[in-house]
């Protein structure tokens, strides 16, 4: 029978997690020091959490961190770890406290649960909770193969105002379509990230917005942020038009953002993908990016 004790103090936790974090994001394809920024970047370990250990006959067997905030205007419970040693892997372990923490936060007065999965978290246990968002990366060692006819120029100042406007429609229809804010939350969110992340433009340092074009003629747009970590590329927005999708252009986008990096001096690219994009995380996956952190969340009764 699986038991909870909550800890008094969540040191020996902290210690564990920040170090299994790294060991995962490293296996992924992140160097040293990237996956070491990459946790303290992402505040995955920040916040008052509380945590338990999971008890197999009075023995720990690994932890479940939860805590409650509220988001929006609404409280949301969230789940910042979840681990089971492997020796006691397979035993209810993982769906005991998966249930444990929906309950608390319930108790608490969350109407919804999130969880962070990373590495080798046990997905299978969080099958019920839909996919909300991830964060994939690949690590680039010699430059992509070239997709006929595609090339890529730096937007002029003219085009950008345009793209922006795009832009910021588009990652708010990825927000609401993933199920996570409401379109009035997803605008607000949309104007606040994109004031911070290209608060000069075009000229904002280490930015890159390109324009990608095929027989003359603009097909898609690249936005990257160069040194976003120790070697690490960060891809905010890889796109094709519309009207030029299903020829084969999105992995003509990733190849000139994986050249990019090279050029950069730089070793791996990362970007994040909305949940509900199926055809993008088939595309991803095929192409070789690996998942480093998963995003899922369910509804509470």
């Amino acid at each position: 029978m699986t038991e909870f004790s909550v800890l008094d103090d969540g040191t020996v936790w902290l210690k564990d997690f920040e170090r299994r974090l790294v060991a995962a994001y490293r296996a992924e394809g992140l160097g040293t020091d990237a996956a070491a920024e990459f946790v303290t970047k992402g505040r995955a370990t920040a916040g008052d959490w509380t945590v338990a250990g999971i008890m197999d006959a009075g023995v720990r067997v690994g932890f479940v961190a939860v805590r409650v905030v509220e988001k929006n205007g609404k409280l949301t419970g969230r789940i910042g770890d979840l681990h089971v040693a492997a020796e006691y892997a397979g035993r209810g372990h993982e769906e005991a406290a998966r249930e444990w923490a929906r309950e608390w936060c319930a108790e608490r007065g969350a109407r919804r649960v999130s969880v962070r999965l990373t590495g080798s978290a046990p997905r299978e246990v969080f099958a019920g909770f839909r996919v909300s968002g991830q964060i994939r990366a690949r690590h680039v060692d010699a430059p992509p193969e070239r997709v006929d006819g595609v090339t890529s120029r730096p937007m002029t100042p003219a085009e950008y105002s345009g793209w922006l406007a795009l832009e910021k429609a588009s990652y708010v229809g990825d927000i609401v379509r993933s199920g996570t804010l409401s379109r009035e939350e997803a605008e607000r969110k949309s104007d606040e990230d994109f004031a911070a992340l290209l608060p000069e433009g075009p000229a904002t340092p280490d930015t890159a917005l390109l324009v990608l074009e095929a027989a003359g003629e603009p097909i898609g747009t690249a936005w990257l942020r160069h040194g976003y970590l120790p070697g690490v590329t960060y891809g905010y927005a890889l796109h094709i038009q519309e009207e030029h999708r299903g020829k084969g252009y999105g992995r003509a986008a990733m190849a000139v953002g994986e050249r990019a990096v090279l050029a950069a001096g730089e070793s791996a690219l990362m970007f994040s993908v909305w949940g509900g994009n199926d055809v993008a995380m088939g595309l991803y996956t095929s192409a070789g990016y690996r998942i480093l952190d998963e995003e899922r969340s369910i509804d509470l009764p």
